[in-house]
């Protein structure tokens, strides 16, 4: 077997140690996982900034608010995330104008209450799984530099009964070693990038979400003078 067979990353792989072999799965498992949720944050971050915009256009538009409220109720399922606050809040509204003796400030302020907590849900449901991205991204190299450690340790202590300690002899050991650091970093990379990318698009779309329950507190407010 030549030297090029010897160092081929399949070989490396079947022929590490145990441990490292322990390792390199669970960085590969740790890495497809990361790989799924990142397609599927994808998915569910680019849907919340559709039916965002595709909502402000609609309230925005100048329509009842009666009608948008009934169009959220009907569609509850197929409804976003904004949508679904300003429903909570109107509802609230309506409940709390109806009560007699009630202080205008009270009903706007228990508006305000049930979009917050609607708010909440809604960007815990789209920040969901990003803390596993951020802990893959910042655990994964030391996970792989431990792989690589523990296999030079290993390839050492096989030198150790060898008289005479050559590059051929050394190197199969250290280079099946360093692919526990590679694969590491191949889990860890993609991660910290989509973890990076999605933490902004979520935080411009809480401050999307905020802006609305503000504004829409005051056009609540406008309506009980």
């Amino acid at each position: 077997m030549n030297v090029s067979q010897d160092l081929s990353i399949l070989h490396l792989i079947l022929n590490a140690s145990a441990v490292v072999q322990f390792v390199m799965a669970i960085l590969a498992s740790v890495s497809f996982m990361s790989w799924y949720y990142i397609f599927r944050k994808w998915f569910t971050v680019r849907e919340a900034r559709t039916q965002t915009e595709q909502f402000e256009r609609d309230f925005w538009s100048g329509g009842d608010l009666n009608s948008l409220y009934q169009s959220a109720v009907n569609n509850r399922h197929g409804t976003g995330s904004m949508e679904r606050i300003f429903e909570a809040g109107f509802r609230e509204f309506t409940k709390l104008r109806s009560q007699k003796n009630l202080d205008p400030k009270d009903v706007i302020d228990g508006s305000r209450r049930a979009m917050r907590a609607t708010y909440q849900r809604e960007v815990d449901n789209i920040d969901a799984h990003l803390a596993f991205l951020a802990s893959v991204g910042s655990v994964s190299p030391y996970v792989g530099l431990f792989g690589t450690v523990w296999g030079i340790m290993h390839s050492f202590r096989g030198l150790s009964n060898v008289g005479q300690a050559t590059l051929s002899a050394v190197a199969p050991g250290i280079a099946e070693a360093l692919v526990a650091t590679a694969i590491g970093l191949f889990a860890a990379i993609p991660a910290v990038v989509a973890y990076n990318r999605f933490s902004h698009e979520i935080d411009r779309l809480a401050t999307r979400f905020e802006s609305f329950m503000e504004e829409f507190s005051n056009i609540l407010q406008r309506q009980m003078r």
